[in-house]
């Protein structure tokens, strides 16, 4: 790892803001694969329902969050330097992109949106969320973005631990 952190500027008390708010964007994402499942399995239209609830709230979260994280790239130099921040911010707005294509489509008909694009979208955007989110942990360990040495060393030594 590398020894030196680059801080986020946008950040509450040290903890930087885009982390924090990509969960629960990136858990709605996912989970319309599992509610397109349900429908084909059960055709019950509770699952098309959720999903078009899903992507909705999963994409407006994805771009909120994105747009955090955008302006780290574009504010920190030292964020901007790194060329797996920039693969990992242009996935993210492709991903984003077919995650909004799959909510549009969705608004008018959610059952019958379902086939075959629906599913397709649901698919491709898991597998570019697990790309976006393999290059967000690399910046974490491997360029310790938004990591505080510091706070880790403060926290290791309240537990009596090596940090």
């Amino acid at each position: 790892m590398n020894s030196a952190s680059i801080a986020s500027k946008l950040a509450i008390h040290g903890h930087p803001i885009h982390p924090m708010l990509i969960h629960f964007p990136v858990a709605a994402l996912i989970g319309v694969i599992g509610s397109d499942l349900a429908y084909v399995l059960t055709q019950d239209y509770f699952w098309a329902r959720a999903s078009l609830w899903l992507v909705g709230i999963g994409t407006l979260g994805g771009w909120v969050s994105g747009t955090i994280g955008l302006l780290d790239l574009v504010i920190v130099s030292q964020i901007r330097r790194l060329i797996t921040a920039w693969c990992h911010g242009i996935l993210a707005v492709m991903m984003l992109s077919l995650a909004t294509l799959n909510w549009l489509i969705r608004l008018d008909d959610p059952a019958g949106a379902l086939f075959p694009w629906g599913i397709y979208l649901s698919l491709l955007s898991g597998v570019m969320i697990s790309l976006t989110s393999f290059l967000g942990g690399q910046l974490v360990y491997d360029h310790a973005v938004g990591v505080s040495h510091e706070k880790i060393r403060e926290r290791a030594e309240r537990l009596g631990v090596d940090p």
